[in-house]
């Protein structure tokens, strides 16, 4: 008796030892004895096949799961996520986050991507986290499909289609032929596909400059519109404007053409004179210029002030050597710029400038009282030139 109820016992024993291993091979693969923490996802929306146990990733590792989904009465929802202890300190805690999913009709995974840069704080328990996208679902294609189709009139499109469809009709050859016909445009087309993508990338600096002066452009196109409105407006005036112009023009050319060889003459008379002033503007631009400041003062004075006083006397001209020098210069600078003239500081003096004009009153040196006697002057400096002795001249020391 007791040997016939020992196998019994150990066959149902080995049955509940193989369900118990089943069992704990399940809860391993499920992770239900990992240590997990928990991390909340609020996103716009969950997805269609977004269930829980959903796995989240990073870098194509799962690093836990999805373990409620929670819908808000503003459309949003809520994950709650199981984030693997042992990972959790690898992520770090502005870590990004998608809902994707492989395939259109796949189901749904939460990805976690890494940011551009890193936050040194890892991610902890409790963290809510904001998802920044979710992958677009066929019905989220069949929605805006049937919003379009909505406010579409199926008589229209019947009429449309049936228009395209008497197009088409009987021109089977023809369309054909356009599309060989185009297919050949694009052979030839292709060689110069690098060309055409460096002509593209070349014109970005031209469109970004384009772009930044948008805004100008389209002032200047406003003022544009501005002024053709005022031109039609004033259109009268500007045909009256147009018509004594022509008469003027008609005036000028028999004003200009019957003194034609007068104004020639005048023309080639002012060249010496015009040619003159160009050799010497600066000099003119000096006057003129010290002019100004004068015209532009009140007057200082109400009468006549007359500075007089005594010298000491200089040297006389002599003949031949101070007869005046014809076509005589001043040495050829310009003391305008020489001396900062016309503005001239206060309490200036402008220096003596002895210019190659034939007479020197300095050469001889003298600066004081000069004693009248031939003899005393050729002792000091030698036989000095005199005026010539004629009968005006008689007795007059040389």
């Amino acid at each position: 008796m007791k040997g016939s109820a020992v196998r019994p016992l150990a066959g149902l024993g080995l049955v509940v030892a193989l369900g118990l291993i089943v069992a704990l091979a399940v809860s391993l693969f499920r992770g239900s004895w990992a240590e997990t923490v928990p991390v909340t996802v609020i996103s716009d929306r969950a997805g269609l096949v977004m269930n829980p146990d959903a796995k989240v990733k990073m870098r194509g590792v799962q690093v836990g799961k999805v373990t409620d989904i929670q819908d808000r009465s503003d459309g949003t929802a809520v994950l709650h996520l199981a984030m693997d202890k042992s990972q959790i300190g690898l992520i770090p805690s502005n870590a990004l986050v998608d809902i994707t999913s492989n395939t259109v009709f796949g189901s749904k995974f939460v990805q976690l991507k890494p940011p551009p840069e890193p936050s040194p704080k890892k991610m902890y328990a409790g963290q809510v986290i904001e998802s920044q996208h979710v992958t677009v679902e066929i019905n989220t294609v069949f929605q805006q499909l049937v919003t379009l189709l909505d406010k579409i009139d199926p008589a229209k499109l019947n009429e449309t289609l049936g228009a395209i469809a008497t197009a088409f009709n009987g021109r089977g050859e023809q369309f054909g032929k356009t599309l060989t016909d185009f297919n050949a445009l694009l052979a030839k087309i292709e060689p110069s596909l690098p060309n055409l993508s460096h002509d593209i990338e070349a014109s970005v600096p031209t469109f970004t400059a384009y772009g930044d002066a948008t805004q100008d452009l389209v002032e200047t196109i406003k003022n544009t519109t501005t002024v053709s409105n005022s031109i039609v407006d004033q259109q009268k005036n500007l045909d009256a404007f147009l018509v004594s112009t022509i008469g003027l023009a008609d005036l000028g050319n028999d004003v200009i053409g019957s003194n034609r060889q007068g104004i020639t003459d005048v023309a080639h008379l002012l060249v010496p004179t015009s040619g003159l002033l160009a050799e010497y503007r600066d000099s003119v631009r000096c006057g003129i210029g010290g002019l100004v400041p004068l015209s532009k003062s009140p007057p200082q004075y109400s009468s006549i002030i007359v500075s007089a006083g005594l010298t000491l006397g200089v040297e006389r001209y002599r003949y031949p050597n101070d007869l005046p020098k014809v076509a005589a210069k001043s040495g050829g600078a310009n003391y305008c710029d020489v001396l900062g003239l016309p503005d001239l500081p206060p309490n200036f003096v402008p220096p003596f400038i002895a210019g190659d004009v034939g007479s020197n009153p300095a050469q001889y040196g003298n600066q004081g009282i000069l004693l009248n006697s031939d003899a005393l002057k050729n002792w000091l400096f030698g036989p000095l030139a005199g005026p010539p002795r004629n009968s005006a001249q008689i007795g007059q020391p040389g």
